[in-house]
């Protein structure tokens, strides 16, 4: 223990010196600093395809990556820790074995108090926390399940994700994918689509709208949404896209969606399909998308698989998972994997595997330890740091990119390859909003062009069993 305290002290000693951000437990890679990126052989990629999972941290999945930014240890012993009020000791990262995980809340006020003052060790106290307030006199399947194991600190690795694993090998594993904002679903999702999360109080009118990354109109059901049919009424990226006549689709498993804004963990669940506006489906109640009668681009999944087999993939997919498969706790690790593989074997198979970029992360870090502190860009972010992934017959292959990344990243490459580097920027989009900043500029922003080699012959798909097992049985 005083070996392991020493070395992590002088480890957060060395960066203090350095002049990096004070980590509970320093980071075994430093970021390159963006430089100007050649777009040469970026319009091979004629398909973009983002694939947005729930609720895992990077920590969470690929800690123990060989060569990645992983859980600080010396000769196996881990040099970091989270406080637990319960037990009064300081928790490790540990190798979790099971297929169902319970998390941590994930609202803007969890997000701080993981980060902590950028000590990183907030995890379990508010896992305890959560779970206290969560299941007091209530017979919630879940809290019985997280009766006996307290578990964000836990870790997966190649035993029970081996997809994922093997997708980082062959292709590109990105290790400083950080969420765009500190906070939970909605705000994320809302990032992912338009560049902002904000609340609007006339409807229609994008100046009206003001930054909200805690708390944007939530949609009918939650209750921050008083009954209110929310209007998002700043531009989002279908705006552009339709703009430039650039086809795209959004993607909707039909089933239900588990995440809620109250208390970031639990949650009755709610029917999701693509007619059904939420959390993970908010471009039905954005303006642009109502007036440039883009309603029909959101369609169920189905329309995804069909597309991929026939070689009529769209430009841009967003592709959504539902409940059971999203990794969402209380659902299985495995079903999530054997969802995405799915979907990644589906792209492969088909006509269009030779000219598509799929973009696989996670839209939050779910309550689950991550020992990076994120970098911060302006106030709404960035978040925590998530696994990323990047698929193609053009990816490097088994390369680790250390660049800081966020989900403004895929917006950025969206843009330089189909238009034209045209931004989501107030002064230059035709739609002006009152947005605080233009992501995609910001100044310590990698460039996913470096995950390519557009030189490189067309790579062979790699399909990979949907089921490859699991070591668990699940609970």
């Amino acid at each position: 223990m005083r070996r392991r305290l020493l070395i992590a002290t002088v480890l957060c000693l060395g960066a203090v010196v350095a002049g990096a951000p004070f980590v509970h437990g320093a980071s075994s890679h430093v970021a390159p600093r963006p430089r100007r990126v050649s777009l040469e052989g970026i319009h091979k990629i004629k398909h973009v395809v983002i694939v947005m999972q729930e609720n895992r941290s990077f920590d969470s999945y690929f800690g123990t990556y060989p060569g990645a930014d992983g859980i600080p240890t010396d000769r196996g012993v881990p040099l970091v820790c989270a406080f637990d009020p319960k037990t009064r000791t300081c928790v490790e990262p540990f190798h979790d074995t099971h297929d169902r995980n319970i998390g941590g809340p994930h609202t803007q006020l969890s997000a701080i108090r993981d980060i902590n003052h950028r000590l990183m060790d907030g995890f379990v106290s508010q896992e305890r926390a959560a779970l206290r307030h969560t299941c007091r006199a209530k017979n919630d399947p879940t809290c019985s399940l997280a009766a006996d194991r307290i578990d964000v600190m836990g870790y997966h690795d190649a035993r029970e994700i081996p997809n994922y694993w093997a997708y980082a090998r062959n292709f590109v594993l990105q290790d400083h994918m950080f969420e765009p904002d500190t906070s939970w679903s909605l705000p994320v999702h809302l990032f992912t689509v338009s560049e902002w999360s904000a609340r609007c109080s006339r409807r229609g009118d994008p100046m009206s709208c003001v930054n909200a990354n805690a708390a944007p109109v939530a949609p009918p059901g939650e209750p921050e949404s008083n009954g209110t049919t929310p209007d998002y009424a700043w531009t989002d990226l279908t705006y552009l896209l339709h703009k430039h006549h650039v086809s795209w689709g959004y993607y909707v498993f039909k089933g239900g969606e588990p995440d809620c804004a109250n208390d970031g963990m639990f949650c009755r669940t709610k029917k999701q399909n693509a007619k059904t506006p939420g959390i993970w489906n908010p471009l039905p109640w954005f303006t642009t998308v109502r007036a440039d009668h883009q309603l029909r681009n959101i369609v169920s999944v189905r329309h995804f698989f069909w597309a991929a087999k026939h070689g009529r993939l769209p430009a841009v997919s967003w592709v959504i998972p539902n409940d059971k498969v999203s990794e969402h706790p209380p659902a299985l690790v495995s079903a999530g994997q054997a969802w995405v593989t799915g979907i990644v074997n589906a792209v492969m198979r088909g006509p269009n595997w030779n000219s598509t970029a799929i973009f696989l992360t996670w839209d939050d870090w779910g309550g689950f330890y991550d020992h990076v502190a994120p970098p911060i860009v302006d106030h709404n972010g960035y978040g925590l740091r998530v696994p990323g992934l990047v698929i193609s017959p053009y990816a490097r292959r088994g390369f680790i990119d250390h660049q800081i990344l966020s989900f403004d990243a895929y917006a950025k490459f969206i843009e330089d390859d189909f238009l034209h580097s045209e931004r989501l920027d107030p002064a230059t989009d035709g739609r002006p909003d009152p947005r605080p900043d233009v992501r995609e500029n910001v100044p310590i922003l990698g460039n996913l062009v470096r995950d390519f080699n557009f030189r490189q012959k067309p790579r062979r798909p790699q399909l990979l069993p949907t089921h490859p097992g699991f070591r668990e049985r699940p609970r």
